[in-house]
């Protein structure tokens, strides 16, 4: 079992760059059968690593994303792969994309039609920053990170409620939201700052770790408010890995960068016990995750404003993710 890292700054820096070998992997998972999981921008990357982990565990899994082809092809993958599983999922495509709110909208719609209820949302689809130039605008005219990770984000999980309230009947659901470590390096200080949300930098990076700040206080803010029906909202940082977010990073940075890299895989197992391990419960909603499969104590984070922020006006904080929230709802009203 994964246990909690200690509280010292400097050991939480060093683990993140060269996380212990303990980890939570298929073997440690029972079977899911009669589960239900959506995990968003599943085909590739660390999200196909997690669907890839959790294929041979009898679950229903949705696969969420805009494009059929790439679902079917990874599906297609995953079903011909050799020796099968003893027990294999059940993996759909569900159409997704998170640059339009009124996708977002008919998505959740679609999944209410098939499903009564939802175990585990993973919200692991993140534009990377070799995805957009700046100046790029979603389809509502938002700044594509904000847009994407914290908006659209928000709305698919809000839309899923009614589905994660139904599933907490039977155990406690959850919903688990993606940060990086570059938020505690890369964001303003407090993380993000309302009345810039709509303001976007010439610096990639930037625009990237302070939506990734905003989707932790987000992830916050809804164990707050739903922790009360059963639902438990945890935060993962999968750690420096191999994936497209370093793609415009300069060949001499990456060459001393690269090193530090590992396989997506690690990172699927990060999601797995961000999403199934019982070390997480109601009583420590709103958790923060870190590789491969840990939990860091807010005591042990070296971003103390970043936590002052979030923390809710009433418990004498400054109640960013409220904030935070009602400016998503604002945003995506007019379409939903």
């Amino acid at each position: 079992m994964c246990k909690p890292v200690g509280d010292g700054e400097n050991d939480n820096r060093k683990t993140q760059w060269f996380p212990p070998k303990d980890l939570f992997t298929e073997t440690e998972v029972s079977s899911q059968h009669s589960k239900v999981f959506t995990v968003t921008g599943g085909n590739t990357g660390i999200g196909f690593e997690l669907i890839k982990i959790l294929y041979g565990t009898g679950a229903t899994i949705y696969m969420a994303l805009r494009s059929k082809d790439k679902a079917e092809k990874a599906i297609q993958t995953l079903t011909e792969a050799s020796p099968p599983p003893k027990t294999p999922s059940q993996v759909k495509f569900l159409q997704l994309d998170l640059n339009d709110p009124v996708s977002v909208k008919e998505a959740a719609a679609s999944f209410a039609q098939q499903e009564a209820k939802l175990d585990v949302l993973w919200n692991n689809a993140s534009p990377g920053i070799k995805d957009f130039e700046i100046g790029d605008r979603t389809a509502q005219g938002l700044p594509p990170m904000m847009g994407i990770n914290c908006v659209a984000t928000l709305l698919f999980t809000n839309l899923l409620v009614p589905q994660l309230r139904a599933a907490s009947t039977e155990s406690p659901s959850r919903v688990v939201w993606t940060s990086t470590f570059m938020v505690e390096g890369g964001t303003l200080v407090n993380g993000i700052d309302p009345s810039l949300l709509e303001e976007v930098t010439t610096d990639g990076m930037k625009n990237y770790a302070i939506s990734k700040g905003g989707a932790w206080m987000l992830c916050r803010e809804f164990a707050r408010r739903y922790g009360r029906n059963g639902i438990v909202s945890v935060m993962q940082n999968m750690g420096n890995l191999r994936t497209g977010v370093y793609d415009k990073i300069d060949a001499f940075t990456m060459l001393f960068l690269g090193r530090l890299l590992y396989d997506p895989k690690f990172g699927g197992y990060t999601e797995l016990y961000a999403g199934l391990s019982p070390d997480i419960t109601l009583e420590n909603n709103g958790a923060c995750v870190i590789p491969w499969g840990r939990l860091r104590p807010d005591e042990a984070c070296p971003r103390k404003d970043i936590i002052h922020a979030m923390t809710a006006e009433e418990d004498g904080g400054l109640g960013y993710g409220k904030k935070l929230w009602e400016w998503c709802e604002l945003k995506w009203k007019p379409f939903v």
